[in-house]
């Protein structure tokens, strides 16, 4: 399956809640901020019917594989490895998105959405460990120190994003502003992603 490449907004109202996937435009000029937004997309949205078990399911499933910007494919293979490992399915299924390359770039502030984070990593204007990684699903690891190159440092966007960035960054990274680099300083917790995702419910969508 190819990656969606259509309207973000359509997913958001699909979803009916915002998964920010504009960054800040979001906040201010949202569909999902006027009445209509809300009921689905369409011209007469969705109809108001008992949801039942597998759609809620379903729905926090495609809620968080649209909130990674990943295809079926990439998300069930993301579920698949996190049921390898020792612990809990769910939570090791959300650490492994979170570790992402371009989620952290996204986490730190260095971008002001997830697209745009994905960019910025694949045309390789991010280095970890001072070398170009120009790979999103690339997975760091504690230790890892995420930075630009220095000519990409004078980019006018990337200084205004860098100028807010210290604010809101998650407890498991920190980030030095003097040299626009961040560091993974923990495992992020399955409560530390950037938007609210029930992972048992995504457990038991896989488990039927």
């Amino acid at each position: 399956m190819s990656r969606y490449l259509g309207s973000v907004c359509k997913l958001c109202r699909r979803e009916k809640e915002k998964l920010f996937l504009k960054g800040e435009r979001c906040s201010s000029n949202c569909t999902l901020n006027r009445k209509r937004g809300k009921n689905g997309p369409g011209q007469h949205g969705t109809s108001k019917v008992k949801i039942s078990d597998y759609a809620k399911h379903l729905r926090e499933k495609q809620k968080a594989r649209r909130m990674y910007g990943l295809t079926e494919e990439q998300f069930s293979n993301y579920y698949k490895a996190a049921e390898k490992m020792k612990g809990s399915a769910g939570d090791n299924l959300l650490k492994l998105l979170e570790l992402r390359l371009d989620n952290v770039v996204y986490r730190l502030g260095l971008a002001s959405s997830k697209r745009m984070a994905r960019q910025i990593v694949n045309h390789g204007n991010i280095l970890v460990n001072e070398k170009k990684i120009d790979v999103p699903r690339y997975r760091l690891k504690i230790g890892d120190v995420i930075t630009f190159p220095e000519k990409y440092k004078e980019n006018a966007v990337i200084k205004k994003l860098v100028e807010k960035t210290v604010s809101s960054v998650p407890a498991w990274l920190s980030f030095d502003k003097s040299k626009i680099a961040g560091t993974v300083v923990s495992e992020p917790l399955a409560g530390e992603t950037s938007h609210p995702i029930n992972s048992q419910l995504i457990v038991e969508y896989y488990s039927k």
